[in-house]
């Protein structure tokens, strides 16, 4: 067989290919495939052995590393033996293509303090920033100007009849007063787009009617400490959504009911502070914490019912190979509305939607959890099969700040204080690239819809596109005076965002 690789200007000189899909099971039996098959004639064949009725786009492995030439050719340069059967990974892609941000099409003044967090509505139609200046703000993305901000009201009337009323109003000394009355540190917007939480430094939480930048009821008050973050009941599981948990720094994380508006479950258990937490598409929780630990949590009754350990320091980072079908529930990246008469089922139709997306995304294999922690690991875990990491990710030479998950599920994205990028398998964890360009930590990463680029941002106040096919820089976007800490890539893939301590927003274009 390596007289025939070798050989491979001979006609008629055949190769034994295995191929498999991303989690590594077989796609039929070996095949002998000519030497001078490209990337086209497997996608052909792969679609064929499928059986799609549609063509479907997909990539090709060997080792880690893209197929883009013909089969012989790749093999004389990487000298690859072929005694065995060659596995080929098969790896669906996009079959849309997101255009690369290239320009800063906006910069918006209007927070008075740093920008602190960014985030695009499911449907990519809207835009609300959380700031230090103690605001939420949502943007109009048509005329790229300030829309609502959302700073709450002091009630100092209330409507009352009796002794003492002047005008049937009655003016108290001591204001209550609904919106945030210190820094917002993270914002998250429901997955059927109808309302976003905010959560501030203070430990309160609120939540926005997103029409109306009104909020609505009162703060939701619990945590002792600051809140590290918000995740959403996925729309899958129950629509229209009304239940998010919180993570705080005072080691508890609270799941919240909007429509009772009070908190519902309280999850205690971690000795220290609840960095990040995420709402699984199967129904459970998962924090990250100070203590060094993820612990996994049952939803109806608030039960601990796994603990993931294995990291020696903080964990800063948690992220779901599911994340992206979560975020978005029922739009897809076209932004598809709801409204018309035919839709007007509106509930059930999302959450239909939304379950066969998922379902789509998932497939056959379990939910895969990644995790980034201040001991400059990572790791990926398959909760609801063991206990156990799959695999432990090692490369980063300081703390590790944010992992991320590609739409596709495919590649796993992380950001640290050493300044790089790196990219990784989402299947085995298996280090694949690493992006370096940025002369600072880099604080946040953000995917294109298609999965076929990366976004971060950085202390050193650029933003970077990295291109996942080349592993190259594809885009170098400065424009911001100072740090960015927060970047957003909208999910319909038509326009970023970012923040930082310029305090100005800025919105990009392709």
């Amino acid at each position: 067989m390596e007289m025939e690789v070798q050989e491979h200007g001979e006609k008629g000189k055949n190769v034994m290919c295995q191929l498999k899909d991303p989690e590594g099971n077989d796609l039929g039996h070996p095949l002998y495939l000519p030497q001078d098959a490209a990337p086209k004639e497997l996608q052909q064949i792969v679609n064929k052995l499928l059986n799609n009725e549609e063509k479907l786009p997909y990539a090709f492995y060997i080792s880690d590393q893209e197929l883009v030439v013909q089969l012989g050719t790749y093999l004389q340069k990487n000298k690859v033996s072929v005694e065995k059967a060659l596995p080929i990974v098969y790896q669906p892609q996009a079959v849309f293509r997101i255009r690369p941000i290239n320009r800063c099409s906006s910069t918006i003044a209007g927070h008075t303090e740093a920008v602190l967090s960014v985030a695009f509505s499911p449907d990519g139609q809207q835009l609300a920033s959380g700031s230090g200046d103690t605001t939420v703000r949502l943007w109009d993305l048509n005329t790229q100007t300030p829309m609502y901000t959302c700073t709450g009201v002091p009630l100092c009337l209330i409507p009352l009849t009796g002794e003492g009323i002047k005008n049937g109003l009655l003016f108290i000394d001591k204001m209550k007063h609904i919106g945030h009355k210190n820094w917002v540190l993270c914002i998250a917007w429901s997955p059927d787009g109808k309302h976003l939480v905010s959560g501030s430094k203070a430990g309160e939480l609120q939540c926005w009617d997103p029409r109306t930048g009104k909020p609505s009821g009162n703060p939701l008050t619990g945590h002792k400490k600051w809140i590290t973050g918000i995740s959403w009941e996925p729309v899958h599981l129950r629509a229209p959504c009304r239940r998010f948990v919180s993570s705080s720094k005072d080691g508890d994380a609270r799941i919240w009911d909007v429509s009772l508006r009070k908190c519902v479950i309280c999850l205690s258990g971690h000795t220290l502070a609840v960095t990040c937490v995420k709402w699984g598409g199967d129904g459970v929780i998962y924090t990250g914490s100070q203590d060094c630990t993820i612990k996994v949590w049952e939803t109806s009754q608030g039960k601990l019912i796994r603990e993931l350990k294995g990291h020696g320091h903080w964990v800063n980072s948690l992220a779901l190979s599911t994340e992206y079908v979560l975020r978005t529930g029922a739009f897809d990246h076209t932004g598809k509305q709801f409204t018309s008469p035919e839709e007007m089922k509106e509930t059930q139709v999302k959450h239909c939607v939304a379950l066969e997306r998922y379902n789509k995304m998932k497939g056959n294999a379990p939910e895969r959890l990644v995790s980034g922690s201040d001991d400059f690991t990572m790791f990926l875990w398959e909760p609801a099969v063991s206990k156990h990491p799959k695999t432990r990710m090692t490369g980063h030479q300081q703390l590790v700040n944010h992992v991320y998950f590609s739409p596709d599920g495919q590649w796993v994205a992380s950001a640290s204080f050493d300044k790089s990028v790196k990219l990784w398998n989402g299947t085995t964890g298996k280090f694949v690239a690493a992006f370096r360009g940025h002369v600072g930590p880099v604080y946040q990463i953000s995917w294109s819809a298609d999965s076929r680029l990366l976004l971060s941002g950085s202390k050193d106040s650029t933003l970077k596109v990295w291109d996942i096919r080349t592993h190259k820089l594809k885009e170098d976007l400065p424009g911001h005076e100072d740090e960015v800490f927060a970047v957003d890539w909208s999910p319909d893939g038509e326009k970023v965002a970012s923040g930082g301590r310029d305090r100005v927003l800025k919105l990009w274009m392709g």
